[in-house]
């Protein structure tokens, strides 16, 4: 069960974890009106309990604007507190007790916390500037995803060895470097190399990194859009219908996922 329990909670190598920068003790926070404050929550069509846990949340974060939301969830009886920085907080119904981290729901075996950042977390796959990441194509690459990794990272090798079986889908993976002082370096290496997706494949796989090279490239830009879209750690997926996955996905389930956002895409339009 331990082990199962990781699954859930990990699959990705992280660079950051934010919640405590906005637990610090600023008296300027403190100086806003209690009137200001119940009007702000009241435009946010919070409710007099979900007000009551927002200030007692208040209490430990205190940073203007940090707080984006409270409200009451359909699980646990917790309220649940998305911060500006877009981390997921749950707070019990006394305001009394915090949990900073990913609830699980048991019986589902479902990280809860994922997949609702997930939901916030969506994006419009059209603005994506895919000009900027690596293009491979498999099979007859009529499926579509999207990925943001660091070369150092090892969930990420295993999912490069898994997506060799990827079928028919068109992958763009764009270079991040944050986990390490040199992911800078390898990214650029594989992107000004002749041949880019063989250079990717060639270090994640067999780790074999190609000859240091230099030219223009979107290295710099990539990070400045990963800080964008709250990306933290990697491997960090989108599919073609906008929703986010965070983490390793065994390849089966991955499969599944892109042809479900396929699905859904198709049904919009």
């Amino acid at each position: 069960m331990w082990r199962t329990m990781q699954t859930l909670v990990s699959g990705v190598c992280v660079a950051t974890l934010s919640v405590s920068a906005f637990a610090a003790n600023e008296p300027a926070a403190k100086s806003h009106k209690a009137g200001a404050k119940a009007e702000k929550n009241e435009a946010k069509g919070e409710s007099v309990a979900e007000t009551e846990i927002r200030k007692a949340l208040e209490q430990i974060i205190d940073t203007p604007g940090a707080i984006q939301s409270v409200h009451k969830t359909s699980y646990g009886n917790f309220y649940e507190g998305v911060l500006a920085n877009g981390d997921i907080v749950y707070i019990d119904p006394t305001g009394a007790f915090l949990i900073s981290g990913s609830l699980i729901d048991i019986k589902a075996r479902k990280n809860v916390t994922s997949a609702r950042l997930n939901e916030l977390q969506r994006i419009d796959f059209s603005d994506l500037p895919l000009a900027n990441a690596i293009k491979q194509v498999r099979g007859n690459g009529k499926r579509m995803l999207v990925t943001f990794e660091d070369p150092n990272c090892s969930y990420c090798k295993k999912l490069a060895k898994d997506m060799i079986s990827l079928k028919d889908t068109t992958i763009y993976t764009f270079m991040i470097p944050i986990l390490a002082p040199d992911s800078a370096d390898k990214s650029r290496a594989i992107w000004c190399a002749s041949d880019r997706a063989k250079a990717w494949n060639d270090w994640m796989v067999d780790g074999k990194l190609p000859t240091t090279a230099t030219c223009d490239n979107p290295i710099a830009k990539n990070a400045d859009l990963a800080h964008k879209l709250r990306i933290s750690g990697t491997p960090t997926m989108f599919l073609i219908d906008g929703n986010r996955l965070g983490g390793y996905m065994a390849l089966a389930e991955l499969d599944k996922a892109i042809n479900d956002a396929g699905a859904a895409a198709t049904a919009k339009k």
